[in-house]
């Protein structure tokens, strides 16, 4: 199967090839603006794919305030939102949540799905997470893992989810997971270190850069 993987867009439309599933990791638009939802729906109706999934991300706020706006009825056909919930696909399970921390000095209109007492937010949203899943797809990134932040000193400073680190790796572990949000984090890292050394692909898809450059390219995985 191939996978298409791609997160952070912020408005803006990359040219895809088509395949079989395409996964969008959220902040969809540049400035959340009805018209530019509607913009993201015409583009996403355009693209070549058995099946299409999406979830918000911290600058949807469009989506946490008006979820009606994104419900089946007005979605392209072949197309899921997935909030918290799941779906299949060619046999694979799939589960979407759109939840990322809360941290000093974010901006007020960047808060949509966001946390901010950890214990919370794992016992709702991560342990919800059905076993066996295959394919997770989520806003924020697990601590350690492709959400590295260069410090001046050339070391990282890792800002992922350290909740769902810990569920990723003592919990189960799915054959793919999916995420953006850290853009300076871009890449694939394909094995994840576990007890049982069970091997799962890691895939942070941001498109922008820091600078909120469209520089990266679509992530495509086939499983």
């Amino acid at each position: 199967m191939i996978i298409d993987c791609i997160g952070c867009l912020h408005g803006y439309h990359p040219r895809l090839e088509g395949g079989d599933l395409l996964i969008i990791t959220g902040d969809l638009t540049a400035r959340d603006q009805p018209f530019e939802l509607i913009g993201f729906m015409l583009w996403l109706d355009k693209q070549e794919y058995r099946k299409k999934i999406f979830i918000s991300g911290n600058h949807d706020m469009l989506h946490e305030k008006n979820p009606i706006k994104i419900c089946p009825e007005v979605l392209p056909p072949n197309t899921e939102y997935l909030c918290d919930s799941g779906t299949t696909f060619e046999g694979f399970k799939i589960w979407g949540s759109p939840w990322s921390h809360r941290f000093k000095g974010i901006n007020p209109n960047c808060t949509a799905f966001t946390y901010l007492n950890e214990q919370l937010h794992y016992d709702e949203h991560i342990a919800i997470i059905p076993r066996e899943t295959d394919i997770l797809i989520t806003h924020e990134p697990a601590f350690g893992v492709l959400d590295g932040i260069p410090n001046e000193d050339g070391s990282l400073f890792h800002v992922g989810n350290k909740g769902l680190y810990g569920w990723l790796k003592y919990v189960e572990r799915p054959k793919l997971h999916v995420f953006s949000h850290i853009h300076e984090a871009y890449g694939t890292e394909e094995h994840f270190p576990t007890y049982d050394d069970k091997m799962m692909i890691s895939v942070n898809c941001s498109i922008m850069n820091e600078m909120y450059k469209p520089v990266n390219r679509p992530v495509r995985i086939t499983l």
